[in-house]
């Protein structure tokens, strides 16, 4: 049988973009890509005491103020008082240049789109056509040379809007509930409802299920929500159904803005904190480079800010100043550098002794280090695929089993989440804290339960195409430490048995090394690509 792969990396992409795409053409007997998440399958649908058809605001591209702390239901949430500064960060490498316009050579990669590689940059696809003399006509192919931009004339302000520990999903949102919080205000929030892979979620629901898959703090994506649409303290009535404005897409829904702004928020962390992204573009086209004395929490927001469609350099410029964003965020938590936990990771982070997830079996490695959750969630994923004789999405008998021993803290949508039992750091039941690892797309069928402590070794479910967007029966299996995604090939890598990740420069593509023996991932099952226990 022969499998066309044309579109799988596609659907991963965090921009569904009706411009250029790239169409490897796989000609591979036996041969699947097991792809994640993005491209979910969402029905939205009529909200709970709210009108059916609401109307639908133009997008304003300034957010609202929410109640002050000295009024309404605010009354009621505790603060945490802050009288510091932000601790200084020593200086970033800058992008900016006397004279914008400096380039260098990208390589395309299998899968690789102008959008994906305008991202990887902080440049636009406008950009690249213009740089490399294409028009929308033009594809482009594995192996071609194009220029991308590296400079940028100018940076963006100093202010400083939030911590790094702020950001991700980490030690200081534990105990924080997406629904108790709504419920003080009694927002458009709570009369929400939308249909998430065949399921029916009420807001706060939508909020935590961002949250938790895409590892983004549930305070930050509830103040993005907030300064956007009002959701958090506006009740029903006019309403913005593209509520964080992004309006690329046919899917107007609350989980699709709020998967993409996450995205965005994550392509500013970790592109600035790991990639070497120093430079951004606004959706208007104003090219800039980050301050070099922000920290990458506020890089992240930075970036979040200038990407919806209506942005332009006037209003990004006081959206990300202390009149904008962070007041509405001050308004609804307090001070954010509050909740600072510092250093978020500890300057000897070392990963724990590891097993492999299958046990008894031949698995095949079928991706290299990608996306946690989309592409801009660092490359902290890895995917394998069990043995079977058929393709696609099947059903499969074998058993994703514990890499370390913990306490699942999650069990829903495909994912089983292990908050790591350590020595030094016992597991708590919070995936924030610590180590923690995520096994993607587990079948319902026999799928463990939450709050179970498991064992090396211990059955945990089957893989499936369950969670997310998957053509292919496959585990995708990633490591989180305080929250934050670990890359699967950076300074703290992958190691499962004695078999350490290594990149190969592109997304999916990479090699596992185990003493002098190497397996290369592959959409095949084949020798190339298999690993035994």
């Amino acid at each position: 049988m022969i499998s066309f792969l044309l579109i799988q990396r596609w659907a991963k992409r965090p921009f569904p973009t009706p411009f250029i795409l790239l169409l490897p053409l796989l000609l591979l007997a036996g041969c699947e890509r097991p792809d994640p998440e993005t491209a979910v399958f969402i029905t939205p649908g009529p909200t709970l005491n709210a009108p059916p058809t609401p109307f639908v605001t133009p997008f304003s591209g300034s957010g609202p103020v929410p109640p002050t702390p000295e009024s309404g239901p605010a009354q009621a949430i505790a603060r945490p008082e802050y009288f510091g500064t932000p601790t200084p960060d020593p200086p970033h490498e800058t992008a900016v240049t006397p004279n914008e316009g400096s380039t260098l050579t990208h390589i395309v990669g299998a899968g690789e789109t102008l959008g994906y590689i305008a991202q990887l940059y902080g440049a636009t696809v406008d950009e690249l056509l213009s740089l490399n003399q294409l028009d929308n006509s033009n594809l482009v192919f594995v192996g071609q040379a194009l220029l991308v931009p590296t400079s940028a004339a100018q940076t963006g302000p100093a202010f400083k809007i939030i911590p790094d520990s702020e950001l991700v999903y980490g030690p200081a949102a534990n105990g924080f509930s997406v629904r108790q919080f709504a419920e003080l205000y009694g927002g458009y929030l709570l009369t929400y409802e939308e249909t998430v892979e065949n399921q029916r979620l009420a807001g706060p629901e939508i909020v935590a299920l961002v949250a938790h898959r895409t590892s983004v703090n549930p305070r930050l994506l509830l103040a993005a929500l907030e300064f956007r649409a009002g959701w958090i303290t506006r009740p029903a009535g006019v309403v913005e159904q593209f509520a964080l404005g992004y309006r690329a897409t046919n899917q107007p829904g609350l989980y699709t803005q709020l998967v993409w702004a996450a995205n965005e928020l994550n392509w500013g962390f970790y592109g600035r904190s790991e990639g070497g992204l120093n430079v951004f573009t606004i959706a208007d086209g104003t090219r800039l480079g980050y301050d070099p004395t922000i920290n990458n929490g506020t890089a992240g927001v930075q970036k979040w800010l200038s990407a919806h469609d209506g942005a332009t350099y006037a209003t990004w410029l006081q959206e990300a100043g202390p009149e904008g964003f962070w007041a509405t965020y001050n308004s609804l938590f307090g001070n954010p550098f509050a909740y600072t936990v510092d250093p978020l990771w500890p300057a000897d982070l070392s990963q724990p002794s590891l097993q492999l997830p299958w046990s008894n079996e031949t698995w095949y490695f079928t991706g290299g280090p990608h996306g946690g959750w989309a592409a801009g969630s660092a490359w902290a994923a890895l995917d394998f695929a069990p043995p079977a004789d058929q393709l696609g999405c099947v059903q499969s008998d074998s058993w994703v089993t514990a890499i370390a021993d913990g306490i699942v803290t999650r069990s829903d949508f495909g994912a089983v989440v292990v908050d790591l039992d350590m020595p030094n750091n016992p597991a708590d039941g919070f995936a924030g804290t610590g180590w923690a690892i995520t096994y993607m797309h587990l079948e319902n069928r026999d799928r463990i339960a939450v709050g179970t402590p498991v064992q090396t070794g211990d059955r945990l479910g089957h893989p499936s195409c369950e969670g997310g967007f998957s053509n292919g029966t496959h585990l995708h299996v990633a490591r989180t430490y305080n929250g934050r995604w670990v890359a699967a090939d950076g300074a703290v890598p992958f190691n499962m048995a004695g078999w350490i990740s290594q990149g190969l420069g592109s997304e999916y593509d990479g090699l596992l090394l185990r003493g002098t023996v190497s397996r290369e991932a592959c959409v095949c099952r084949d020798e190339i690509n298999a690993i035994d226990p």
